[in-house]
């Protein structure tokens, strides 16, 4: 996918329109839904090995249907997270001035580093998890923790990339040009090399991806400890997250309650993770069914809502304010 997109699509710099942001992220949910497919006959037939071991998350062997359910519902869950990282990558750009046309590449070096970024905090995880059962209450009490502080968070308050620090940083220590030299990481300036705006954008990039990975990672390890699963609905998040900025950078201020569904569901999978022994005997050994549809209806009704006060304010704006007279 990357090689498709870097190698054919975007060949040549340009601004990435909303059509065409839109028609790869569609691909990339088709391919992701194509892989629960292959993840439901390679769990069902041990392909590779798969499913062979108990998920260290609730002790089974993960059978095709549990498996592809747990990938589909990880996916979605790491896909509306990305959501809320698209809005300060937005702000980075905007803070860097950096040309549209050059976004797409910041983006995709980006998606590369945080591939291997992720996947080392996924390893080391799964060893934590194995080890320490126990950890699994620290994740589910720290996504609780989080769920609550997104939802005390004030729309009105000003939005400032919490990469702040790491810019300082960047600034004291390396030499930065303040000019950009095409689609160039460096530059040479007065004959030494020096790093342009566009990589400094990168690096921000990447401590956001960072930043952000400390809140899904968690998240993903409440729905399924087995390393296969947890990474690949993260790559699948993040091979989406590239066209999923440029289909929904322009529009993300009118999604006003994409915080409120994104702290329920932080907090549904806190709370999953803390009382899961209970669930599973209320519920059943199928309740992870339940927890994807509740993802489901939590996300529906944010985007409903949201639509809803969109329209609302729409049609009180364009109504002609009475007169003195009236």
């Amino acid at each position: 996918m990357l090689a498709l997109d870097l190698g054919v699509l975007n060949r040549k710099a340009h601004v990435v329109e909303t059509k065409e942001a839109l028609i790869f992220t569609l691909g990339v949910i088709c391919l992701a839904l194509a892989f629960a497919v292959f993840v439901y006959f390679g769990y069902e037939q041990h392909w590779m090995g798969l499913g062979l071991t108990p998920d260290r998350l609730d002790g089974h062997i993960n059978t095709g249907r549990h498996a592809a359910v747990k990938f589909v519902t990880g996916y979605l869950i790491e896909i509306s997270l990305s959501a809320d990282n698209v809005f300060v990558i937005a702000l980075i750009f905007a803070h860097l001035r950096v040309p549209a046309e050059f976004q797409h590449r910041v983006l995709f070096w980006g998606i590369l580093g945080a591939l291997v970024m992720r996947g080392a905090m996924i390893g080391i995880g799964a060893q934590l998890v194995a080890r320490y059962h126990w950890i699994l209450y620290g994740f589910g009490l720290f996504l609780v923790i989080t769920a609550v502080r997104m939802m005390m968070h004030r729309d009105d308050e000003e939005e400032v990339p919490q990469e702040a620090w790491v810019l300082r940083a960047m600034r004291k220590w390396l030499p930065i040009s303040n000019h950009y030299n095409g689609s160039h990481f460096t530059a040479i300036e007065a004959g030494r090399r020096v790093l342009t705006p566009l990589a400094v954008a990168l690096v921000l990039v990447e401590s956001t991806d960072l930043v952000f990975a400390v809140d899904s990672i968690p998240a993903i390890f409440a729905i399924t400890a087995d390393p296969f699963l947890v990474f690949t609905s993260n790559v699948f998040a993040i091979l989406g997250l590239r066209s999923l900025y440029f289909a929904l950078a322009g529009a993300i201020r009118k999604f006003r309650y994409l915080k409120q569904s994104l702290a329920a569901i932080l907090g549904l999978v806190g709370v999953k993770m803390l009382l899961a022994d209970l669930l599973k005997e209320w519920l059943g050994p199928d309740f992870n069914f339940v927890l994807l549809a509740l993802v489901m209806l939590i996300l529906l009704a944010g985007i409903a809502a949201s639509a809803v006060a969109e329209r609302r304010e729409a049609r009180r704006s364009a109504t002609p304010a009475a007169g003195p007279g009236d």
